[in-house]
């Protein structure tokens, strides 16, 4: 049976399946109303994981309604944000910015919009080719040891970024685009697999060509579920390190997503979508 839970950072348990808070809207009033719905309907369902990012909503915006849906925050719950991207001073543009004075002042925002004294899990966004790694990981480490972060991750990072950034700090999570036909980073998940490493994979759910697509269908129909569900569940059971964050801003799709963390696949049905693993990696060389 697929484990159910994961314990970031050796010791910060959740459960295995979460919810991406990126398409959350925060305006208008409407649709506001609407996503805190859906924030708080995924907690009653017993997600424990949701992400969130700085530049998400447009400078804090997402982690502020995070913060009104959900706070003060049940026991056990772990809302994780993402700091390293910002405006630019000139454009206007989202641009990555790794400066330990702009890592520094997203983290102290985060802990104000989110209402809390310490992030548990900080990840950074992405590395700022611009600024030395050293100095965005040792400002991390840092805040770390000041008590306002807790464990330290990274996101959209290669096997080598990732070896680089462990003789620096401890990384307890990586946030990379995975999914049952999308397997670029499978190097990635492996080297997360055997360090004990969180691997939260982004846009878990993507389809290719007809071919594909009938495969997927044709399992689904078989446990009589959706296709999102077997997409889901393939990635639970492809690796207990991975901890997929499907998103969405309805209250169906969430209840839909959810459910997959009781699906199981056979072995015969896994073989088959691990199959397609061949024919898209094909298709992208």
């Amino acid at each position: 049976m697929t484990r159910t839970t994961f314990a970031i950072g050796g010791d910060l348990e959740v459960r295995r399946l979460g919810f991406g808070a990126m398409h959350l809207p925060t305006e208008p009033e409407e649709a506001r109303a609407a996503a805190v719905a859906v924030a708080r309907r995924a907690v009653e369902l017993g997600v424990t994981l949701i992400d969130t990012a700085h530049m998400y909503g447009g400078g804090g915006a997402n982690e502020e309604l995070l913060a009104e849906a959900l706070h003060p925050y049940p026991d056990g719950l772990l809302i994780t944000t993402k700091v390293g991207i910002a405006r630019s001073a000139g454009s206007g543009e989202w641009e990555l910015d790794g400066r330990p004075e702009v890592l520094r002042d997203q983290v102290e925002q985060a802990l104000r919009r989110l209402r809390v004294e310490r992030i548990e899990l900080l990840q950074l966004h992405r590395i700022d080719p611009r600024t030395p790694l050293a100095d965005q990981l040792g400002t991390l480490a840092e805040l770390r040891a000041e008590g306002k972060v807790g464990r330290i991750g990274l996101s959209e990072v290669t096997v080598d970024e990732l070896a680089e950034a462990r003789k620096l700090i401890d990384v307890a999570s990586v946030q990379n685009r995975y999914n049952l036909l999308d397997r670029e980073h499978e190097p990635v998940l492996d080297a997360c697999t055997a360090a004990g490493i969180a691997f939260l994979p982004w846009r878990t759910v993507a389809w290719g060509d007809a071919g594909a697509r009938a495969e997927v269908a044709a399992v689904a129909a078989e446990l009589d579920a959706t296709p999102t569900q077997v997409a889901l569940a393939w990635l639970l059971a492809h690796s207990p390190a991975v901890l997929p964050i499907p998103g969405t801003a309805h209250v169906g799709h969430l209840e839909e997503n959810v459910a997959a963390a009781g699906l199981e696949l056979t072995p015969a049905q896994r073989a088959r979508l691990d199959g397609l693993g061949d024919t898209a990696n094909g298709a992208q060389a």
